[in-house]
């Protein structure tokens, strides 16, 4: 049945696109890590462990790379329980998936930025109605 044929099609095709968004997301992890590893150097980094904000500069840029990465294994993740396997079993580990990813996301802003994401910036304390 021409039908069934273009389902599996549609499946297979939104198979590859979730692989594809994994892979992409571990890149992002892989090369964000390479990226401050060798732009930064971990071992100049490490003879400069006296310098102030050295570390912090060194674990902000990786965590970054870092929730970049997560987002998009989320996304992946998203992509193949809605679109490929809609079971309530399937969205259920989906949720705790999603729940552990976002507590790390979660931790890794409070390492980075020193607040939870939905408090304000410092500095960003405007009052009601002051300008846009």
């Amino acid at each position: 049945m021409p039908n069934e044929h273009l389902v599996e099609n549609i499946r297979g095709a939104i198979e590859w696109a979730a692989l594809g968004i994994e892979i992409l997301g571990a890149a992002v992890i892989v090369a964000g890590v390479l990226r401050v590893a060798i732009t930064r150097g971990t071992v100049r980094f490490l003879l400069k462990l006296d310098e102030p904000g050295a570390y912090e500069s060194y674990k902000h840029q990786i965590g970054r790379s870092l929730l970049l990465g997560l987002e998009f294994l989320v996304a992946a993740d998203v992509v193949r329980t809605v679109a490929l396997d809609p079971t309530l079993n399937s969205v259920a580990v989906l949720g705790l998936l999603v729940l552990v990813r976002t507590f790390l996301g979660w931790s890794l802003a409070v390492e980075i930025e020193g607040r939870w994401p939905w408090q304000a910036r410092p500095g960003n304390d405007r009052k009601e109605g002051s300008g846009p």
